[in-house]
């Protein structure tokens, strides 16, 4: 064998770190960052698979607790506790900066103890007699599926009078709409890729262009709401603002509730959209009298018609329903000791124990072994679900207490009084990492004397005054939106305006920050905002 193919084979030892997250502090770490909408929905799913937690329906028990934790050498279940998983939490993220901040959803997927389902638990006898289970109370308030755009709107169609042959070529068109409703397909790419409907039986497929063309014509006449089917913005008022004149022609004793303008006031904002589109969307007002024949203040009111129409008709049938924000502090004024004082929502929480018969069972010699391990696994983790709840409750309010003191200004004066306070100032403050600092600001609100409010808000970077104040980007951003306000409609402020005004206050600002801020808050440029 030649050199060239010889093979050696060798051993050697490497050494080297690999971090590892253990299962119970990636859920410990998830139970702090989560809402409190999310915590609830954990709870729920730790109630509906655990049969040893239950809610406390009653007067807890003092020695119940006790006696459910004690242990004879077998069921450990005192540790580890939620609050060494944030103790040992903070020592790794000290130890492996780097990691502090990642995602650990792989990791947590991947690490996730399993149960193992496959054989029935111990029924306790409280089950077996029929008692009420408040926990199915819980699941029971599922939200009702609701339809989709396409749903609704082939319901609709099915009821349309056409002639047969347009009937597929509508439902080929209402499947390529957007969630909006706009068409922002064409049709000869409709004729050609749509799937044949399964109304369509034997010849009659693809439609011809003709076809989907009065069926299109159809879908924009006689679905609703008005503008389904349009194929651009301008289209889409259009129809809207045509079936409002036809309101207005067919009067009768509901037209007026319905209606958004007088009749006069429809066919100015109709010839605004129709035949002034562009210099609209430039205020040009000067020039759309000029050569409309229209006043100013026709223009106004049918530019406010216009408002009150709608850019996404199809939202009016499906929109997707914003969660309502559950704060989950509320923060309100001592007058007496002149602070604010913060206590968290706990009401919405359900009290957790631990079921007494399954405590017992677990140390209950005669049950077979598995049983009995299932069960002590169970415990353990009912325990350590009540310990992290627990310790994210503290860790929240830790938290929210330093944010009351050192944005006191805040809540006396407003947004513009905010100063830069960094998640590193606090987590110092209260010795713990900054990264825990900031999964327990996550997603978090507070309701104080100023509405609701996010938490994170309260931390950012800033800068400093003239006078050497310091103050928070949210607060300049705030200064901004006042000056925008407080400005003459008629002569808007430029942004090398706006700056020179900042400036005179003390805040020291560039141009491009000023456009860039403007862009955030939704504040349109000079030309735009300006009133003839």
């Amino acid at each position: 064998m030649s050199p060239a193919m010889r093979f050696d084979q060798s051993q050697s030892m490497r050494m080297g770190q690999q971090m590892k997250l253990a299962p119970r502090m990636i859920q410990s770490m998830e139970i702090l960052q989560m809402s409190l909408a999310e915590l609830e929905e954990r709870i729920e799913q730790e109630l509906s698979s655990n049969p040893t937690l239950e809610l406390e329906e009653r007067e807890a028990d003092p020695d119940l607790k006790q006696e459910s934790v004690s242990t004879d050498g077998e069921l450990d279940l005192d540790g580890p506790s939620g609050e060494d998983d944030f103790a040992r939490l903070d020592q790794y993220e000290e130890d492996h900066p780097d990691a502090a901040d990642n995602s650990f959803e792989d990791e947590h997927l991947r690490q996730r103890e399993e149960i193992d389902w496959r054989h029935e638990a111990p029924r306790s006898s409280s089950r077996l007699e029929g008692e009420p289970d408040a926990r199915l109370e819980m699941l029971n308030a599922a939200p009702d599926r609701h339809e989709s755009l396409q749903e609704q709107l082939l319901r609709q169609w099915a009821m349309v009078d056409v002639i047969p042959k347009l009937k597929p070529a509508g439902e080929a068109i209402i499947g390529n709409l957007d969630d909006d409703g706009y068409l922002r397909v064409s049709l000869e790419e409709i004729a050609e890729k749509s799937p044949k409907p399964s109304s369509v039986n034997g010849s009659g497929w693809p439609p011809t262009i003709a076809d989907l063309e009065m069926a299109l014509q159809a879908i924009q006449l006689l679905l609703e709401p008005a503008g389904i089917g349009a194929r651009d913005a301008r289209e889409c008022l259009l129809l809207q603002l045509d079936a409002q004149l036809d309101l207005v022609g067919l009067g009768g004793p509901h037209a007026e509730e319905r209606m958004i303008a007088s009749g006069e006031t429809i066919r100015a904002a109709r010839t605004l959209v129709r035949e002034h589109y562009e210099d609209l969307l430039k205020n040009r007002l000067p020039k759309i009298a000029d050569a409309s024949g229209l006043t100013l203040d026709e223009i106004r009111a049918g530019i406010d018609a216009l408002k009150r129409l709608s850019l996404a008709p199809g939202k009016r049938l499906v929109s997707e329903r914003a969660q309502p924000i559950t704060p989950d502090a509320f923060v309100e004024y001592d007058d007496v000791n002149d602070r604010y004082v913060a206590y968290l929502n706990d009401r919405r929480l359900p009290n957790l124990q631990i079921n007494r018969e399954y405590a017992l069972l677990s140390k209950d010699r005669s049950l077979e072994a598995r049983d009995r391990d299932f069960i002590k696994k169970n415990l353990s983790n009912a325990t350590w679900l009540m310990d992290a709840v627990e310790q994210r409750r503290s860790t929240l309010l830790r938290v929210i207490n330093v944010v009351l003191q050192e944005q006191r200004e805040f809540f006396d004066v407003g947004p513009e009084a905010l100063k830069p306070l960094p998640m590193t100032q606090v987590a110092e403050q209260l010795g713990i990492h900054v990264a825990t600092v900031s999964r327990a600001v996550s997603e978090k609100h507070l309701q104080t004397p100023r509405g609701i409010v996010a938490l994170r808000g309260f931390f950012s970077g800033g800068l400093q005054t003239e006078s050497g104040e310091d103050m928070s980007y949210d607060a300049v951003r705030a200064a901004l939106k006042d000056v925008v306000e407080n400005e003459d409609k008629s002569k808007p402020l430029s942004d090398e305006a706006i700056v020179k005004v900042l400036n005179d206050k003390g805040i020291e600002i560039a141009r491009r920050t000023v456009a860039k801020y403007r862009g955030q808050l939704g504040i349109p440029s000079a030309r735009m905002r300006k009133q003839f």
